[in-house]
């Protein structure tokens, strides 16, 4: 089965972004069929970075994070960075979006850092997941499980809630989102 017709939304800051859980699940899904769109706090280049410290590949994004609509989109992903997540996080508008997405039972993923947003967008509580592990605290404070695995789907909230690590992990983390569209698809 491809994702032919579905359109995923990927919300990112312009700087800090880890350029690998950018660029990695975008491809996969890309090459699984389905149209992603890349939406930034702002329409100017996204400037990536490896490893929190190096610069990465700029990338250029399709839309605003003002423009986006949760309704246009069959789910969302959240990478990671740590600059990125921080920025992020506290970012009404990405906070609106992804509670959308929730709201209407549609897939949010999120990898790395990128958990801090449902942090401060109340959709940690009660679901089971996994982050990078210097989070764990703030996850679990906000009420979720957190475990250490390469990748989590939790099904119990609604929505599915796809989180990994780390970019070693996001093999699991993209496979994990496509075999979760295809299931909604089927």
């Amino acid at each position: 089965m491809t994702l032919d017709g579905m359109n995923v939304l990927v919300l990112t800051t312009n700087y800090g972004t880890e350029q690998d859980e950018l660029n990695k699940p975008v491809a996969v899904l890309r090459e699984a069929g389905a149209r992603v769109t890349v939406a930034a706090q702002r329409r100017e280049p996204v400037h990536t970075l490896v490893s929190d410290r190096r610069p990465g590949a700029d990338v250029m994004p399709d839309t605003a994070l003002a423009d986006a609509d949760a309704e246009e989109y069959d789910a969302v992903v959240v990478p990671g960075g740590t600059l990125n997540a921080d920025r992020l996080r506290t970012d009404s508008r990405a906070q609106h979006l992804i509670s959308a997405f929730a709201d209407a039972d549609k897939p949010v993923a999120a990898i790395c850092h990128g958990p801090w947003l449902l942090v401060d967008s109340g959709l940690a509580r009660d679901r089971r997941l996994t982050s990078y592990p210097s989070l764990r605290s703030d996850l679990e404070n906000a009420g979720a499980t957190w475990v250490d695995q390469e990748v989590v789907v939790d099904g119990s909230g609604g929505h599915p809630l796809i989180t990994s690590r780390r970019p070693r992990d996001l093999d699991a983390f993209a496979a994990a989102i496509v075999r979760t569209l295809e299931d909604r698809a089927g």
